[in-house]
């Protein structure tokens, strides 16, 4: 059977959002073309979750340059589970999106801008190329970048300089390390990569590049001690936009972390003890961070930089069920943190308001909130 259904999903969501292009003042229709172009894509994560859980992993090679030369998508049941839900929240938030994103916002592009998010999340999980990983990233931070300063107001705008600032430092650690392992072994495939290390013996070198990939991976996953940009942007968008980002973004860098750290390198003793004391640190400061916050989307922002520490805590204690233990919990913390923002963005529009102190007697007006 044909292989293309890996791709089918990326090219929906482009496709879809070319559309919304072409119709730019159309936002009606453009949010109609949201929710079925997200359904659709939907659909397709479904059949592909579906043929990966039953034929095993796929892989797809663009124009038929065969790997570690060309791009390669793969598909394994890791990340056709990301996929799927990342399809699956993407189908909830494009439906959200139409009531809860207000006119001036869906003028300036906000649809197509939301599907080239989501087109680069998908992309992300399944390249099997680290610079295409890259690639997808960047796609990534300037889709999110233009979704969370549409609007223009000052506590938007001050949000995402940090965003931006930060990820553009991640941006570099990554590339860095990119350069330095392809300078170490000649290939960015992931799977040559595997084989082609284990044959470096310069294990200082080695562990030079995976701190740089553990710093650009981190940055981005709202690690301690970078994780400042996330609390002081995550809040300031519409909370379709915030549940976006705080159910998908920071998710893409612990998969980044978790895959690279698993296929690619065999993290030294050194990393693993990095990886463990940084996951402390950020689940101290996260939790620290939430008390005594009585903005119902603050507090969610400091929630998930607490929970990324769990995710890469068992990364760093790597073992099996560690790691098994670490993607279930990504896998649940999608669900869940998509879920909390959008029932935040249900509870301000009801009430008017997110601070805690002012949501006396919601359980009684609005019981299936």
């Amino acid at each position: 059977m044909t292989t293309g259904i890996i791709v089918t999903v990326i090219f929906i969501h482009l496709f879809t959002a070319i559309f919304q292009l072409a119709s730019w003042k159309k936002t009606t229709f453009q949010g109609w073309l949201s929710v079925t172009g997200s359904f659709f894509a939907l659909a397709a994560a479904v059949i592909l979750f579906v043929r990966v859980y039953t034929e095993g992993t796929l892989t797809l090679q663009a124009a038929n340059w065969d790997a570690p030369f060309g791009i390669v998508f793969v598909a394994d049941l890791f990340s056709a589970t990301l996929v799927l839900l990342t399809s699956l929240a993407g189908f909830s938030i494009s439906m959200f999106s139409t009531v809860g994103i207000g006119p001036h916002r869906k003028e300036y592009g906000y649809f197509p801008i939301f599907h080239f998010l989501i087109m680069g999340l998908i992309g992300a999980f399944l390249t099997g190329d680290i610079f295409n990983l890259y690639v997808w990233f960047e796609v990534i931070i300037i889709a999110s970048f233009v979704l969370m300063t549409l609007g223009g107001r000052k506590a938007q705008l001050e949000g995402a300089v940090k965003y931006m600032a930060l990820n553009i430092l991640a941006s570099t650690f990554f590339l860095t390390g990119i350069g330095l392992l392809y300078g170490l072994t000649g290939s960015l495939n992931m799977a040559d990569l595997s084989q082609k290390i284990a044959l470096i013996d310069k294990p200082y070198i080695l562990e030079l590049v995976s701190v740089f990939f553990l710093l650009g991976f981190g940055t981005k996953s709202a690690v301690f001690p970078l994780y400042f940009w996330l609390p002081s942007s995550y809040h300031t968008p519409p909370s379709a936009v915030a549940a976006a980002f705080g159910g998908l973004l920071t998710k893409v860098g612990v998969y980044a972390m978790i895959r690279v750290f698993t296929l690619v390198f065999v993290p030294s003793d050194f990393i693993k003890w990095m990886l463990v004391g940084l996951a402390v640190f950020t689940i101290i400061t996260g939790a620290l961070g939430a008390i005594g916050k009585d903005n119902i989307r603050k507090l969610f922002s400091y929630l998930i930089i607490c929970h990324i520490g769990y995710m890469i805590g068992g990364l760093g204690v790597f073992s099996t069920t560690a790691i098994m233990g670490a993607i279930v919990y990504l896998i649940h913390d999608i669900v869940v943190k998509t879920n909390l923002f959008l029932i935040a963005g249900l509870i301000r529009q009801v009430r008017g308001t997110m601070n805690i102190n002012k949501l006396g007697g919601l359980y009684t007006q609005y019981p299936k909130i």
